[in-house]
């Protein structure tokens, strides 16, 4: 018996030693997949100036981005996913002390790069050019562009530039298409037919009509780099609309479309209204207006959205909408709780639908990198579908944080050959969008 009871506990102290080794393995691998870095100490950027990042083409596993410092510097960023080094470099000092002033960028058919961007409130697009035989961060000076069509502003009398959105299209000659909220308040086209050297006047492709200068819908792109710009869109802000929905259109040779195929309209004849387009979720006063947060494709080429429905200011509610060929499949991911922003205590928050954010993966359009608050903080998760929303695997990307983490974004121009990335803004302090110390951080998700 002596012996029989002294083999028993050699047989539990090697499985517990096993089982000690198993945990000290896994912790090991799991540090190893997730190898956080910061990419800048000082930078932030806001959603509706986008692709925020890409990956450059040229034989180098690099990433292009930029962001806005806590003083107004507009600053590039060149991340090399390789050996995990980076560099900086300020385009321009003094640009406006406001996220809305991020940069967005497009990789041209001869693999340069161009960054566009605007002030928040602007009266031109602003242009640099990054060359593909440049070896280190070297933007050119910027150029200038004044977008603004006189005809077009007495239709519709708003002067007004902010954000930007360029993609080129190979099967349209290389034309490069630039999108944002110019003339009239409202999203508005205009297009290079030179590598950006030149750009035509821009005109209004989304109002509501009558005319109403004081609504601005808001809009997200995303584009397969041939033929096609999807464009994902709501009524306006919410915070001025009662019952902001969300709606699809696509933009392809020449004109625009809705997700069912059936044409809008062709291009001589912009604008069209929101209600004119494909709607996604109409809102309503129980299940909440609306705003949009990411668009992508599915290996079918249907569009994939991220949105959150706001039925209480307090209750974030995130959203997985995929279109199957015939009708839109809708799907709530989570609660993420209430906005992000560190409202001073006493007052009131001015921007109560800022919710911390969500990005797809585009090659992989059933994974999402999202942030909700856990225990307090906002975290980083990566989460998996395999039934269009209905289900999510999840895995924590950030735990434990001190600081809240937000605005997660994967490089848009991404092929199956590259290395997934995902980047995102890590809180000092955010309390307005002209009041904030933040970082941009990264990890490798391989």
């Amino acid at each position: 018996m002596k012996n029989l009871n002294h083999l028993n506990k050699i047989v539990t102290m090697k499985s517990l030693i096993f089982t000690a080794c198993i945990f000290l393995v896994l912790t090991t691998m799991n540090g190893q997949e997730k190898e956080i870095k910061t990419l800048t100490s000082d930078g932030a950027w806001c959603w509706f100036s986008s692709p925020r990042a890409i990956y450059r083409h040229n034989g180098k596993p690099e990433i292009v981005t930029g962001w806005i410092t806590k003083d107004g510097a507009l600053e590039a960023g060149l991340l090399n996913l390789k050996n995990k080094t980076s560099q900086t470099q300020t385009i321009t000092p003094k640009l406006e002390k406001d996220d809305h002033a991020n940069p967005a960028f497009t990789e041209l058919s001869d693999k340069d790069v161009l960054m566009v961007y605007t002030k928040h409130y602007d009266h031109k697009v602003r242009i640099n050019r990054l060359s593909v035989d440049e070896t280190k961060l070297n933007f050119s000076e910027t150029k200038e562009h004044d977008i603004y069509d006189e005809a077009e502003l007495k239709k519709y009398p708003y002067k007004r530039v902010t954000y930007a959105n360029p993609f080129m299209l190979s099967k349209e000659n290389n034309r490069i298409y630039c999108f944002g909220r110019w003339t009239g308040y409202k999203p508005n086209i205009t297009w290079s037919d030179d590598a950006g050297e030149s750009f035509v006047k821009s005109k209004v492709f989304i109002t509501n009509i009558p005319y109403d200068g004081n609504n601005r819908p808001y809009v997200l792109y995303y584009s397969d780099g041939k033929s096609k710009i999807h464009i994902l869109f709501t009524d306006g802000h919410p915070r001025n609309e009662p019952t902001n929905s969300v709606y699809y259109a696509c933009y392809e040779k020449g004109a625009f479309w809705r997700a069912d195929a059936t044409k809008i309209c062709d291009m001589n004849n912009i604008p069209f209204e929101p209600k004119d387009a494909t709607v996604i979720y109409q809102a309503d006063e129980e299940n909440g207006r609306a705003w949009i947060y990411d668009i992508g494709t599915n290996k079918r080429g249907h569009p994939v959205v991220l949105y959150a429905r706001y039925p209480y200011e307090s209750s974030h509610l995130y959203h997985y909408a995929v279109y199957n060929g015939q009708k839109w499949i809708d799907n709530q991911i989570c609660d993420a709780g209430g906005w992000f922003p560190q409202t001073p205590e006493g007052k009131k928050e001015p921007e109560p639908h800022y919710s911390a954010g969500m990005s797809l993966n585009p090659v992989k359009t059933n994974t999402v990198y999202l942030s909700r608050k856990i225990n307090g903080v906002f975290e980083i998760e990566k989460r998996t579908t395999h039934d269009n929303g209905l289900t999510w695997d999840i895995e924590a990307i950030t735990e434990n944080s001190e600081f809240d983490n937000v605005r997660p974004v994967v490089p848009k121009n991404m092929k199956r050959r590259d290395t997934p990335v995902v980047l995102w803004m890590t809180n000092k302090k955010y309390i307005h969008y002209t009041n904030y110390e933040t970082q941009i951080n990264y990890l490798i998700d391989k």
